[in-house]
Order: C-alpha cells, then sequence, then structure tokens
C-alpha cells in the first residue's frame, strides 16, 4: 500500500482536511469534536489575524487514495523576529497509527519548512502557543478542558520513531472547588491583600472594550519571558475577545487594581467542551438548541490566564486573583476547576497550584528537531 502526501489546493481538500479528525478518534471517547465551523476560520488566512504575520502549507496523507493523515507547516515571522530564532513549527497533525504515514508527513513538513529557512522544526501548535499545543502525554482517562487537546497515546511514538525529542512539558492540575483553599493560605492571601491594598474587580460589560484593551497590555508583559511566549497582536486579541464575549462569565474575569491602575488580570471560562461534546461539529438549528440547553449544565472552569505587570509579580496578587475567582466559582455553582497549562519548569506557579490544592492530572508535550536532522519518511 502506497502512501501519498499532496498540498491541500481545493475546497474539497480542505473539507478532507477539517473532517480528517473524526476518522482517527472515532473510537476514542474521551476526544471533543471542534465545531467544523471554527476550525476552518482558524485556518483561513482571511479571517485569522494569526497568518497577516504567519504563513502555513497543509499537507494530507493518503493510502491507496484514503485519506489517512494530515498536518501543517507553520511559519511564524513574528515569533522568528520575538526569540531571534529560526523556529518553524508543524500543527494541525491527525494520523491513524500508521508509521509510514506519520513519517511521510513529518517529512513532508520539514521540506516545506526548509525551504523558508528554517533550522528547527517545533510542534504540535495549532497554530501557535497560543492556541491548543503539545500531544497529550498523560491524562487520557478524562476528556480535555476548553481550549485543550486531546490525542491518541501513540502520537508520542509516532513523533519520537520520526526523530523528534521533548522540548517542554506543560502541565494542568484540577482542584475540586469545593474544598476551598487550605486556612495556611487562606491567611497568607488576606495578608497580601492588606500590603499591598489591592483591590478586585470583575470585567465590566458595559465597558468591554475598555477591559479588554487592559487585559491586551497585561498578557503581552506579563508572559514575555514566558518559554515559547509569542505577542498577540492587537488584531489577534480582539478576535479573541470577540470569541470569549459569546460564553464568558464576567464574575469570572477578573482584574487587580492598586491606585485605581490595573495590574494584574485572571481570565477563567466555563468548560464549553461540555456542551461541545454534544455537538458533532456542527451548530445549526438543532445544535444551537443543544448548545442553550447544555450551557447551563457545565460544572467545570478552566483558569485560562493569570499575569501580574512585572513590577507587581513578586507581591502573591496573582494568589488573591485565584482565590476570589474560586468564590466566585462557588456562587455560580461551579464544581472543579483545571489550573493549566503551566510550563514544567515554572516552580512558582506549580507549587501555588498544589498549594491551594490543585492536583496534576494531565501533562502535554511539545517536540523538537533539528530540521538537519534525519526525519524518516
Amino acid at each position: 500500500m502506497k502512501i501519498e502526501i499532496a498540498s491541500v489546493k481545493t475546497k474539497k481538500d480542505l473539507d478532507i482536511f477539517l473532517k480528517l479528525p473524526w476518522a482517527v478518534y472515532k473510537d476514542l471517547p474521551n476526544w471533543v469534536p471542534p465545531l467544523l465551523s471554527e476550525a476552518a476560520e482558524i485556518l483561513d488566512t482571511a479571517k485569522n489575524p494569526f497568518w497577516e504575520h504567519a504563513r502555513r502549507e497543509l499537507f494530507l496523507a493518503r493510502e491507496d487514495g484514503r485519506p489517512v493523515g494530515r498536518i501543517a507547516a507553520i511559519v511564524d515571522d513574528s515569533h522568528n523576529v520575538f526569540h531571534g530564532d529560526k523556529t518553524g513549527f508543524f500543527g494541525f497533525f491527525e494520523c491513524g497509527n500508521n508509521p509510514e504515514a506519520a513519517g511521510a508527513l513529518f517529512g513532508e513538513a520539514k521540506k516545506s519548512l526548509i525551504a523558508s529557512g528554517m533550522s528547527v522544526m517545533r510542534g504540535p501548535v495549532n497554530p501557535s502557543m497560543n492556541d491548543e499545543c503539545g500531544f497529550l502525554l498523560e491524562g487520557f482517562d478524562r476528556p480535555p478542558a476548553a481550549m485543550m487537546p486531546y490525542t491518541p497515546p501513540y502520537y508520542l511514538e509516532l513523533a519520537e520513531t520520526c526523530g523528534f525529542k521533548k522540548a517542554k512539558d506543560l502541565y494542568a492540575f484540577i482542584k475540586p472547588l469545593k474544598d476551598g483553599v487550605p486556612e495556611r493560605m487562606e491567611k497568607i492571601i488576606e495578608r497580601i491583600k492588606k500590603n499591598t491594598a489591592v483591590k478586585i474587580r470583575p470585567l465590566d460589560m458595559k465597558n468591554f472594550a475598555r477591559d479588554i484593551g487592559y487585559l491586551k497590555d497585561i498578557y503581552n508583559a506579563a508572559w514575555e519571558k514566558n518559554w515559547g511566549f509569542m505577542p498577540m497582536t492587537s488584531r489577534e486579541m480582539d478576535l479573541a475577545a470577540v470569541k470569549l464575549k459569546q460564553f464568558v462569565r464576567p464574575e469570572l474575569v477578573l482584574f487587580a487594581e492598586i491606585n485605581d491602575k490595573p495590574v494584574g488580570v485572571s481570565v477563567t471560562v466555563p468548560d464549553i467542551n461540555q456542551v461541545l461534546a454534544r455537538l458533532n461539529g456542527r451548530l445549526g438549528p438543532i445544535g444551537i438548541l443543544k448548545f442553550l440547553y447544555y450551557r447551563n449544565r457545565i460544572d467545570g472552569i478552566r483558569a485560562l490566564i493569570g499575569g501580574v505587570r512585572k513590577e507587581y509579580r513578586n507581591t502573591g496578587i496573582i494568589s488573591v486573583l485565584y482565590h476570589e475567582t474560586e468564590k466566585a466559582a462557588v456562587r455560580l455553582g461551579y464544581k472543579w476547576c483545571e489550573l493549566g497549562w503551566n510550563l514544567e519548569d515554572n516552580d512558582l506557579i506549580n507549587k501555588f497550584d498544589e498549594a491551594i490544592g490543585g492536583k496534576l492530572y494531565k501533562k502535554y508535550r511539545i517536540y523538537e528537531a533539528p530540521i538537519s536532522q534525519r526525519i524518516e519518511s
């Protein structure tokens, strides 16, 4: 049986590319199907502002004419300027447990990145570290929380067989909200509130654009030194804000202010995956009714963003933001919170998540390989 790789050139090819995951995950009940319209917009170079500073080439693998895999080769010019390197990325990888097809896909993506002058191939990112990224390493027994990936265990072996090595692991913690935070942490948080005179307030939906402006500034300033971080452009943040507004609970988006100046922010979102799991990728009239019905039955949340400006980073304000978020979540009836993802070597935040009662329950892996390294195909 022969494996053939071809670029996605037509609308028909793109439709096959978008729908391929349904074949790969048909026997994996914990996979959550994405909305097809959302997946299409992410890849749409006219609709997603990420592609204003990046470019991609999409590939399909066919075995005897039957689609069996897909991959994207991605070059983010802004990333390479920001980090001063020549890193190309692979993303949107999906494949059956077929080493020959996987090798051919990785090999074709490698050729594309070499042609663009890249020296390292890293991934998966879909399409950047600000989006879904990583292959699931541990925690296959539970569905992913909102905006987190779920991939088969054999993806790890497929990548490593093709010469990829671990670049970085990402951690996610889970915390039952009914437990509250330990008494010792309660006392520390109260002391921080007193010492910093910090005030916490929720997102003001009447001044949504103003608050999103604060979020933009804090987000890009707070994470600029993190491994793999890429600042989001204003247009990227605007698009993210539009999507956030569709299902956000204002009580779970909190700003920390000192002397009326926003110095920190936390964004926690309902686990919308609990609804998406029932829609099978489509949001037609029946899907909308299902969405409205199940949205009010979501019992978990994901702490998506938490950051503080550099000059306030060692004040402990981030712990105050989490504590106030947890109290609001309990009032709203949520039962659990996922904290993450965190870089594996971010000891400060990982220890904090453990200190408040979080348990490490999922790990994800980012891989990379030098372009000069041979990737079997």
